[in-house]
C-alpha cells in the first residue's frame, strides 16, 4: 500500500500577547473586534518589539485579531469601526491582472467589482506592492490594512493577494466584521497539499472541484492526483487509450480541474506511479509483467529490462505535459517487488544483466531501478520540480538518484528504510507525507486509523517527518512542506461524500500546521468552533 506553479519564502514571528477588546459600529452592534481574540498575533518578533498601541477610547476600543483558519501571524490592533460588506460596496484593484481575485472576491461578499479605482468608504482596494513582504515573507505574504471603513490588501503577488481575500472573507463570515488594524500574513512552508488517489477510487470532476475550492480558502497551494495504479488508470489518454479504465476522467474534466485550481493559486501535481503500482498498464500489454527466476508474475511491478516500458511511461507523460502545466510532477518509484526479495539479483537475473549491462559490472537491481527514476525525470523536462517517494531511494549502489528529485517522505517501514535525516544530511529538500499523522486510508487495513484532526492540530509539525519524533529544527528549512494524502486501498469503505466529511477537520489542522508552525494559541473545541464560524456566509 502506498500511500500548482509558486514558490515562496519562509519567515517565522515569535509570538507576542493578544489584545482582547470588543469595538462597536456607530448602530451599537458588534464592530472592529472579528472574533474571540485567540486567532492569531500582534504585531512584534523576537527582534522588533510591537509597537506601543494607543488607549482604547469609550467609542472604540483596540482591535481584536482576526479569527481565521488558518490564524494571522501578526496583527496590529487599531481604534476604529472596522469593515464589513455592505449596499453600494465595491472591490476595486489597483492592477488589472487581480480582476480575477477581485471579482471572486466581490462575488462571494456580494460586492460590485468596479475595476481600477481608488477605494471609497465601505470599498476593498487589491494591489500589488513591490515590497516582498515584511520579515521576507515572499509572493504568497500580504498585508491587509482596515482603515476609514475601506480595506487594502497589498502583496507582492497574486499569489499573496488572492491569501488575504481568503482572510477578508473569513473575518466578515456569518455577519461579522474585519478588525482594525493591520495583518502582516505569510506562510511558513511554500508547499501545503492535499492529495488524492483517485486511481484506485473513482470521485467525480465536482467532488474534486468541490475540494479545490475548500483547499482555495485554507490557503493550501497544491492538489495532488494519484490516478495510475494496479487498480485503474483514470484519466483519458490518446497515446495509449488501451491502458485507460472505463471510469474515469476526460481531458475537458481535467482541464476544467486545472484551470479552477488556477485561479485559486493551486498547483495541480499529476502523478503515474511506476515502476511499480502498473497493473493497469500491465493489465493492456501482459508482456510487460516482471517475472521471477520461477515464471511468477510479480504483481503490479513491469520489467524494467525491457525498452518497451520505458517507451509507454514517456508516452504518458509528456502526453500530459500539456494537460498539466504546472510546475511540479510525482515519480512514485516506491514499492518495487522486486526490490523487496532478500537477493533481488538471484530472483530476477534478467534484471541484474541489465543492471550490468547499462551501468557497469558492480551494477545491482536497486541502480537499474534508480536509472529508471533518473531516466523518468529526464522524461518529464528540466523545467519541473519532480519528486518520489522515499523508498525509491536507496542506501549504497554505484547510482544516485539525481540532486532535483525530491523525497516524498511518507513511512519507515519499508525493507532498508533510511531515516529522514538520512536525506537532509545529503543536501535533499524533503515533503511531508508521514503516514502516522497524514494519511486517511480507506478501510484502515495494514493497522492504519483515520487521522484527526485533533492529533495533527496538538502534536504534528513539519519537522515530525517519521513516526512521533521530530527530527532537528536546523534542518527546517530543507523541509519544503506537507501534504494531506487520502488512499483508497479499500475502495468501498467510504463514499466519496464520506471522505469529505472525514477529511474536513484534519485538513483545517494540516492547514494551520502549515501556515504557522508554532503552538496554537487556541484549544481544539475553540478551533472546531471557529471552523465552522468562519464559512458561514458573510450576509
Amino acid at each position: 500500500m502506498i500511500r500548482g506553479r509558486l514558490a515562496v519564502g519562509t519567515g517565522i514571528v515569535a509570538a507576542g500577547a493578544v489584545a482582547l477588546a470588543v469595538g462597536f459600529w456607530p448602530d451599537g452592534s458588534g464592530g472592529g473586534g472579528g472574533g474571540s481574540g485567540d486567532g492569531g498575533r500582534t504585531a512584534g518578533t523576537a527582534s522588533e518589539p510591537a509597537p506601543r498601541s494607543p488607549a482604547p477610547t469609550k467609542s472604540y476600543p483596540l482591535s481584536e485579531a482576526p479569527a481565521t483558519v488558518p490564524a494571522v501571524r501578526e496583527h496590529t490592533p487599531a481604534r476604529g469601526p472596522g469593515w464589513r460588506p455592505g449596499d453600494g460596496g465595491r472591490v476595486v484593484v489597483g492592477d488589472r491582472v487581480l480582476a480575477d481575485e477581485a471579482r471572486l472576491l466581490a462575488g462571494e461578499l456580494r460586492l460590485r467589482y468596479a475595476g481600477e479605482a481608488e477605494p471609497r468608504a465601505g470599498d476593498v482596494r487589491l494591489e500589488l506592492s513591490g515590497d516582498r513582504g515584511r520579515g521576507g515573507g515572499g509572493p504568497e505574504s500580504y498585508t491587509l490594512t482596515v482603515k476609514d471603513r475601506t480595506v487594502r490588501i497589498a502583496a507582492p503577488a497574486e499569489a499573496g493577494v488572492f491569501h488575504g481575500t481568503r482572510t477578508l472573507k473569513q473575518e466578515v463570515a456569518g455577519g461579522r466584521s474585519a478588525p482594525e488594524g493591520v495583518v502582516r500574513d505569510r506562510p511558513a512552508k511554500p508547499r501545503r497539499g492535499f492529495m488524492v488517489d483517485i486511481a484506485r477510487k473513482h470521485f467525480s470532476a465536482g467532488w474534486i472541484e468541490d475540494r479545490i475550492r475548500e483547499l482555495g480558502d485554507l490557503k493550501y497551494n497544491e492538489l495532488g492526483l494519484h490516478f495510475s495504479d494496479d487498480q485503474a488508470f483514470r484519466i483519458a489518454s490518446d497515446s495509449h487509450p488501451e491502458v485507460v479504465s472505463a471510469d474515469h476522467l476526460t481531458k475537458a474534466q481535467v482541464r476544467r480541474i486545472v484551470d479552477l485550481a488556477a485561479e485559486r493559486h493551486i498547483t495541480v501535481v499529476p502523478e503515474i506511479d511506476s515502476p511499480g503500482h502498473l497493473g493497469a498498464v500491465i493489465a493492456a500489454h501482459p508482456d510487460l509483467q516482471l517475472r521471477d527466476s520461477r515464471g511468477v508474475a510479480t504483481r503490479g511491478a513491469i520489467d524494467i529490462a525491457k525498452p518497451k516500458a520505458a517507451e509507454i511511461v514517456d508516452d504518458l507523460l509528456r502526453e500530459y505535459d500539456e494537460l498539466f502545466p504546472g510546475a511540479r510532477w510525482h515519480l512514485g518509484a516506491d514499492e518495487y517487488q522486486a526490490l523487496t526479495r532478500s537477493d533481488p539479483e538471484a530472483s530476477y537475473p534478467q534484471l541484474a544483466a541489465a543492471a550490468r549491462d547499462r551501468i557497469g559490472p558492480d551494477a545491482r537491481v536497486q541502480d537499474l531501478a534508480t536509472a529508471w527514476l533518473n531516466d523518468r525525470a529526464k522524461a518529464v523536462g528540466p523545467g519541473r520540480d519532480v519528486r518520489a517517494w522515499n523508498d525509491g531511494f536507496f542506501r549504497g549502489g554505484v547510482t544516485r538518484v539525481d540532486d532535483r528529485i525530491e523525497v516524498a517522505y511518507w513511512t519507515g517501514k519499508e525493507i532498508g528504510a533510511r531515516e529522514p535525516v538520512e536525506y537532509l544530511r545529503e543536501g535533499r529538500d524533503v515533503l511531508n507525507y508521514n503516514d502516522e499523522y497524514l494519511y486517511y486510508v480507506l478501510g484502515q487495513p495494514n493497522d492504519f486509523r483515520y487521522p484527526t484532526g485533533q492529533r495533527i492540530y496538538e502534536q504534528w509539525t513539519p519537522l515530525v517527518l517519521r513516526g512521533t519524533r521530530p527530527v532537528p529544527a536546523s534542518y527546517d528549512r530543507r523541509i519544503l512542506g506537507g501534504t494531506f494524502a487520502v488512499w483508497c486501498d479499500l475502495a468501498g469503505a467510504q463514499t466519496q461524500e464520506q471522505v469529505a466529511r472525514g477529511i474536513r477537520m484534519p485538513l483545517r489542522a494540516t492547514a494551520q500546521k502549515l501556515w504557522d508552525e508554532r503552538g496554537p494559541t487556541r484549544p481544539w473545541p475553540a478551533f472546531v468552533r471557529l471552523a465552522g464560524e468562519v464559512e458561514r456566509p458573510a450576509r
